[in-house]
């Protein structure tokens, strides 16, 4: 059995068929790329793996358990987390406070009126910065960072809640190369360090070729390749569907 299993997912808008029939598993430590052009049922997948959409049809189970039909909060609980292409940070509070407040919400504090976010954790929470190192920043209002750091730390707020798998959904959509390297690099280094899964999507082809184990293609809401990223890469119908025909890896952009 692995981490999460997908069985025969179904998902439609009226008579347009979102996912049709997608099945594939994520095992632990894995980083797992989900790429496709535009429409191909990328989102909407990662909607009904984490509760914001319910299959038509299909399983979705993580370590056995099924998740199918279970709100947002239950599967966060559960063990999947997610960040987001834009990132979820509170601009007002302090690097510090925003892992804060995922921490209190784990605890079930945070409705409290008892609970300030300045008070609980500290220590918990400056180890997580520290992590993504962005323990220096700790104190600062997230509204100052570069969008770089916002993303760390949405990553460590990600990582409060101890998640078995991770949802990233382009995580790299605007940061520079460099940053963007930076990112994935962090990234692959926790779920190594965590035994944590990870599974993204992302449009830059240098991200996916340099950091994914294992890669999915999706067209039309179907799965039309998967395999390892030599095997993605000379793929002739993914050449033909996705990638570009006789484009260098670093020019191919969805």
């Amino acid at each position: 059995m692995s981490l999460l299993d997908i069985v025969d997912l179904h998902k439609a808008f009226g008579g347009v068929r979102a996912v049709d029939g997608v099945s594939f598993a994520v095992e632990p430590g894995e980083l797992l790329a989900l790429i496709g052009p535009n429409g191909a049922g990328k989102s909407t997948l990662f909607n009904l793996l984490n509760g914001q959409l319910q299959p038509d049809s299909g399983q979705v189970s993580l370590n056995g358990a099924s998740l199918a039909g279970l709100p947002p909060r239950a599967i966060w609980r559960q063990g999947v987390g997610r960040t987001f292409q834009i990132s979820q940070t509170f601009a007002s509070l302090t690097v510090l406070e925003n892992v804060q407040m995922v921490l209190l919400s784990q605890a079930r504090k945070l409705f409290g009126l008892w609970s300030r976010a300045a008070a609980h954790e500290p220590q918990r929470a400056l180890g997580l910065l520290e992590q993504v190192g962005m323990a220096a920043q700790a104190g600062r209002p997230c509204s100052e960072l570069a969008y770089g750091d916002v993303k760390r730390v949405e990553l460590a707020m990600a990582l409060a809640s101890e998640p078995q798998l991770l949802l990233m959904d382009e995580p790299t959509a605007g940061m520079a190369p460099e940053e963007r390297h930076a990112l994935m690099a962090l990234t692959r280094r926790l779920a190594a360090e965590r035994h944590m899964a990870v599974l993204f999507t992302e449009h830059s082809m240098d991200v996916v070729f340099g950091y994914a184990q294992r890669v999915i293609v999706l067209a039309r809401g179907t799965i039309l390749a998967q395999g390892d990223p030599m095997q993605i890469q000379g793929d002739p119908a993914v050449q033909r569907e996705y990638l570009g025909v006789g484009q260098p890896i670093e020019a191919r952009k969805a």
